[in-house]
């Protein structure tokens, strides 16, 4: 870690690029991947009419070429290798929620953003899942070119094939810029999606979870 103190006496010229007030930022990208992609999006901005040489645009093919990488890296994780590392045998067999788990996607036909909310829950049968790892389900199937229909049922598939439970229920809402930016650009357009296995295809456990998703947050 830099020392801070340098800071006081000398030059940040003399401390390392992005290494000011304690904080390190580290990166890793497939240059090689990066390079080629960074051609393709300079031709793209040149194709649309932009100045590629000028001082705003100079370095955007690169920056999006990284940017674009990491919001696809799902392609490169396991989803069931992640529930895999924190399943727990267990003799729980109620209901476990994580809902308003935050949820950022690339639609796959017009590679425009879509976000909004996830809601997960299963019903155990012998074997639980550490908490944190449904977030991070949402996140490596997210994390690819989608469409909502499909991310909703990968992430339902994920955890009912992984830990064999009683139930999966997976709710998504979200707003496609696809939808508010372009074509019938409806702003306040909101899309739901569910896919539910095993007990929660029963009215009564599938209303539960329902009701228990409109109950007040903490």
């Amino acid at each position: 870690m830099a020392d801070i103190s340098k800071l006081n006496q000398n030059s940040r010229e003399e401390l390392p690029e992005d290494e000011y007030h304690g904080y390190h930022k580290i990166e890793n990208y497939n240059e090689e991947s990066v390079e080629r992609l960074s051609d393709l999006y300079k031709n793209i901005l040149l194709e649309l009419g932009e100045d590629v040489n000028r001082e705003g645009i100079l370095k955007t093919p690169e920056r999006v070429a990284k940017a674009m990488q990491y919001l696809t890296q799902g392609y490169q994780i396991d989803a069931k290798a992640i529930l895999e590392s924190a399943k727990f045998r267990e003799e729980y067999k109620q209901m476990v929620i994580v809902k308003d788990i935050e949820l950022y996607s690339l639609c796959e036909h017009h590679l425009l953003p879509f976000f909004g909310k996830a809601h997960v829950a299963y019903i155990p049968d012998n074997y639980i899942v550490g908490l944190s790892k449904i977030p991070r389900i949402v996140d490596v199937f997210a994390r690819r070119l989608q469409v909502q229909e499909r991310l909703t049922v990968d992430i339902r598939d994920a955890i009912q094939e992984t830990l064999q439970p009683l139930g999966v229920a997976v709710v998504i809402e979200a707003r496609h810029l696809c939808m508010q930016m372009r074509g019938v650009q409806k702003q306040n357009s909101i899309t739901t999606t569910s896919a539910f296995t095993g007990e929660f295809e029963n009215d009564r456990t599938r209303s539960e979870f329902l009701r228990l998703l409109a109950e007040k947050r903490i």
